[in-house]
């Protein structure tokens, strides 16, 4: 008997590990979905707020071609690099969304561009993906954790995270501090869709107060990867740059306190003009690995707040 309940606990025991690889799998196979060339609609619209004499904002609906590259691929770290192509002959490099699995290392969001370094529990991260999304400059942007679902074939992944105000109004909105992020991500037969369900916040010592509430949708939609020839040749030519730049910014990171904070402008420059231009330089001289991480901690310095 007791034989036979050691074959049963270990023949159990198997088939849990073989459904959590098959799990993991198909969680991979979902974010490497994510990569290709698209056509975005962007869509963004205030829908509620608390304080019945508020103005609602205009509606923002925008479009461009997006290429978004896998550039690490490992078995719990898928990297995207995406890639925005306004013409045959410009290119900006975009945002960046880094998969891990079961990490419980996290920066999390608090204001005034600062964020703060926590571990998380083993059993709070335990079957689930972290995004961290990072902005044109590779600073980061906001990070947040959820399981990956593919009930009846369809897939799908959300999570909810403080962030800093979104690039369309970081320049003209000051009522507000703190965008709280509620995330979703669904694979469609022709692409993906980012739906956003976001509070803008008035953070304070006080704490939060809800000024708005609004729905965000990002569809991505396959186009002909033709459009993109131009926007393959800058980033065949900047991939190594980059990827230095990305080293820089990592080790930043790991030798900072818990408070990890960035201006965006400097010396009269914004960051990613300062990154981008480097970039030109160290491809035009053709600096070493060596040569351009000197350069990017310094250059990095100003932009670091004390």
């Amino acid at each position: 008997m007791k034989i036979l309940n050691l074959i049963f606990g270990l023949t159990a025991l198997v088939t849990v590990s073989a459904h959590a690889q098959d799990k993991l799998e198909q969680d991979r196979n979902s974010i490497k979905a994510l990569a290709g060339f698209y056509k975005v609609n962007f869509n963004y619209a205030e829908v509620t707020s608390p304080n019945p004499d508020y103005t609602f904002s205009k509606p923002y609906r925008s479009h461009g071609n997006e290429w978004a590259e896998i550039i690490v691929d490992e078995p719990k770290r898928i990297v995207i690099q995406h890639m925005l192509a306004i013409n045959d002959s410009t290119v900006i490099k975009h945002w960046r969304q880094d998969w891990t699995y079961e990490d419980p290392e996290i920066m999390l969001y608090t204001q005034d561009n600062a964020w703060k370094k926590a571990t998380l529990k083993a059993a709070d991260v335990k079957g689930k993906w972290t995004q961290k999304v990072y902005q044109v400059d590779d600073s980061p942007r906001y990070q947040g954790y959820g399981t990956w679902s593919h009930v009846g074939g369809h897939d799908s992944w959300q999570s909810e995270t403080d962030s800093p105000l979104p690039r369309r109004e970081s320049t003209v909105r000051k009522d507000y501090n703190v965008l709280n992020r509620g995330s979703r991500i669904t694979i469609t037969k022709d692409g993906w869709m980012f739906e956003q369900d976001n509070k803008k916040v008035v953070r304070t010592p006080q704490g939060d107060k809800l000024v708005a509430i609004e729905k965000g949708y990002e569809e991505f939609t396959k186009i002909d990867a033709a459009k993109f020839a131009y926007a393959q040749k800058w980033w065949g030519e900047q991939k190594n740059y980059w990827a230095d730049v990305r080293d820089v910014w990592a080790d930043f990171a790991k030798t900072s306190n818990t408070n990890f904070k960035v201006q965006t402008s400097a010396n009269g420059k914004l960051l990613y003009e300062t990154l981008f231009s480097l970039g030109d330089q160290s491809i035009k001289e053709k600096w070493s690995a060596t040569q351009n991480k000197e350069k990017i901690k310094t250059a990095l310095q100003p932009y670091l707040a004390k």
